[in-house]
Formats: structure tokens, C-alpha cells, sequence
């Protein structure tokens, strides 16, 4: 299997890639998600296509750099009823959010790219069903409190591989998609 260049500071999405044998180094793609992700919902996007550009986007820019190596791009956004719900910038923030989510089913999507020379080879688009407790706002504020700001703030309001599988009634779907990388589909790739 190739080595690859990951396009993400995410220590999740390494650690996955390695538990996989799946050699990776990593070269953030710094983008500035905000922007893009207003421009795409005026136009209509669904959170399922603003996860897919975002990643294409990130690795279609350090593969601009990096030239004749692969590069991984990954986004993963929660997708509440069409609505798009992004990571918190501030607790406020993802107590709100946990708010909108509480005792509602969403779905988690996590889209992968993998570039050459500024131009997408491949990507993969998985979406995970969750399917939230109905919990009183101090047990939300409880279970934030346990959470810390590094995790908070890269990783979304819960972390499935830890304290946040006690938030959810149900969860269907690939446990790695949760935790931001279908790795499956990837080694698929990269085994052809």
C-alpha cells in the first residue's frame, strides 16, 4: 500500500489510518471551511455535498504542493434535518448544539478524497445514523464538563470511541465514519 499525505491536523483520523497500516504524514490543508460552507449553503448544497467538496478541497490543495504524492482529504458535518451543523467554536456553542441534537435522530456524514497533482483521483462519501438520548440540559452541560476543549472543538460535541457513545439510544452505521474516516473504503482503494 502507498504511503499518503493526510490533509488534516486530526490526531483521530491519523491514529485510524495507522491502526489500518496505512503509512500516512501529515500536511494541513489550513483552509478556512467558513466561507465555503456559506457559499455552498446560498446555493442550495446539502450537508452531504459541503462534507464531499470540503474534503476534495483540502486535498486537492496540499497535492498542489506535494506533487506525485497521494493526498487524503477528509470533512465530516452532522446533518440534522437538512440542517448543516458544524463544530462548536466556544462551549456556548456545543451546548447548543447538543440542544438541537437531544433526543432527535441525525445522520453523521464523513467524505474522503484522495488527490494527485491538484486534481481528485477518487472519494467516498458514508453517512452513520444516531440517534440521540432525551437528556435534561444539566446532564448535557455534565457530559460537557468531561469533555476536553482539544477534543470539544476538533472532534465535533462527542467523541463515539469515548465519553460520547452515552449520549445516543442508537447508533447505525461504521464506527470509523463516526470518528471522521470510512477507512475501509480507503484501503479498498488503495489496495487497487
Amino acid at each position: 500500500m502507498p504511503d499518503i499525505i493526510l490533509a488534516s491536523k486530526s490526531k483521530v483520523r491519523k491514529s485510524i489510518l495507522e491502526k489500518n497500516n496505512i503509512s500516512c504524514f501529515v500536511e494541513p490543508s489550513n483552509i478556512d471551511e467558513e466561507p465555503v460552507k456559506e457559499s455552498l449553503i446560498k446555493e442550495g448544497a446539502t450537508p452531504e455535498i459541503i462534507s464531499k467538496n470540503l474534503a476534495e478541497l483540502k486535498a486537492n490543495k496540499v497535492s498542489q504542493k506535494m506533487e506525485q504524492d497521494l493526498v487524503l482529504g477528509a470533512d465530516s458535518v452532522i446533518d440534522l434535518e437538512g440542517e448543516l451543523i458544524s463544530k462548536p467554536e466556544n462551549r456556548n456553542e456545543a451546548l447548543d448544539i447538543l440542544k438541537k441534537l437531544n433526543g432527535k435522530k441525525h445522520h453523521l456524514i464523513s467524505s474522503v478524497c484522495i488527490s494527485k497533482n491538484g486534481s481528485m483521483l477518487w472519494n467516498h462519501t458514508d453517512k452513520a445514523k444516531l440517534t440521540m438520548k432525551k437528556m435534561s440540559v444539566s446532564d448535557l452541560e455534565k457530559y460537557l464538563s468531561k469533555i476536553p476543549d482539544e477534543a470539544l472543538y476538533a472532534y465535533n460535541v462527542y467523541q463515539i470511541e469515548g465519553e460520547g457513545r452515552s449520549l445516543f439510544t442508537d447508533i447505525q452505521g461504521d464506527e470509523d465514519t463516526i470518528m471522521g474516516l470510512p477507512v475501509k473504503k480507503i484501503k479498498d482503494y488503495l489496495n487497487k
